[in-house]
């Protein structure tokens, strides 16, 4: 297994960074951001009382180290821990009106993970995270073919502390370089993205991003919430939540832990059906005209 470092200290001063006003983006421009080159940014969308409520919580929960380094730990399926903070997260307005607007339909969660880069980390190599035939690593849940994540930020991210890397309009290539199991220990035309804790990276599942080393001396923590569309279903059975764990949620939560099964799929579709419609606003190029 490949454990190098995907950019030393000395490269970060001449790392391409992105200069995007995103405070300023309106809805439509935030939509267009993420269709077009792959990924936007929403900032401030906690408080500094949460974060630390959130650290707090995430702190005591037993990670685990990845495969390629000692200096990456991760947990899985936070929404069955015990904390209250952290699981509020998962229906946060913004994100979640953002991704209602985007998406048109109901939001189904797939995943809810922290992930701590300590001093040390190497860095995550450029990688999709569509596979849309399942893989080892994703197992068939990721072949939904519509998926957003949601990286939220728990500690301000600096060029040195592990910020976030993307190839923009990458998910757009048609070449065999983009195929989505494709992995790279780094592209020239990969840019830098920092932002300050308590902010959130969204990206579509299909652009090619990772992280930068951590070659500072502190961890930089985080919070990955991942939300499909209702209709965009796996290509297969997956297995589903326990109906009895969903239901300790709290109720405004329990919606979005319905069946990972749910989707819309009619393989028997005639070539013109009925009642078809003539007038679709979602994938009209207007979609990304200001109307605030």
């Amino acid at each position: 297994m490949n454990t190098s470092f995907t950019n030393s200290k000395g490269s970060l001063a001449g790392a391409r960074r992105d200069t995007t006003d995103w405070p300023n983006l309106t809805s439509a421009e935030k939509i267009q951001s993420i269709e077009l080159e792959g990924f936007v940014v929403l900032p401030n969308l906690l408080n500094k009382d949460t974060l630390e409520k959130i650290k707090e919580e995430l702190g005591r929960l037993p990670t685990k180290r990845v495969d390629y380094s000692q200096y990456q730990r991760t947990f899985s399926n936070i929404q069955w821990t015990d904390s209250p903070t952290t699981i509020q997260t998962i229906g946060n307005p913004t994100v979640t009106k953002f991704l209602g607007n985007l998406f048109g339909d109901d939001l189904i969660c797939t995943s809810c993970s922290y992930t701590c880069a300590d001093p040390g980390h190497p860095g995550i190599v450029i990688h999709t995270d569509s596979q849309p035939y399942g893989s080892k690593i994703f197992g068939v849940q990721a072949s939904a073919p519509v998926l957003a994540r949601v990286l939220f930020y728990l500690d301000d991210q600096t060029s040195e502390c592990s910020p976030f890397k993307v190839i923009p309009k990458s998910h757009l290539s048609m070449h065999r370089d983009g195929n989505p199991y494709n992995r790279y220990l780094r592209h020239p035309d990969e840019i830098m993205v920092t932002c300050k804790a308590g902010s959130a990276v969204v990206i579509n599942q299909k652009v090619f991003h990772g992280n930068y080393p951590n070659h500072s001396d502190r961890s930089r923590r985080m919070l990955a919430i991942a939300y499909r569309p209702a209709w965009a279903g796996p290509i297969g059975e997956v297995e589903d939540r326990d109906p009895a764990m969903v239901a300790k949620l709290p109720g405004h939560i329990q919606p979005y832990f319905r069946s990972l099964n749910i989707k819309i799929a009619n393989f028997d579709q005639p070539n013109r059906p009925e009642n078809m419609q003539s007038h679709a606003p979602g994938i009209a190029p207007s979609r990304w005209q200001p109307n605030e």
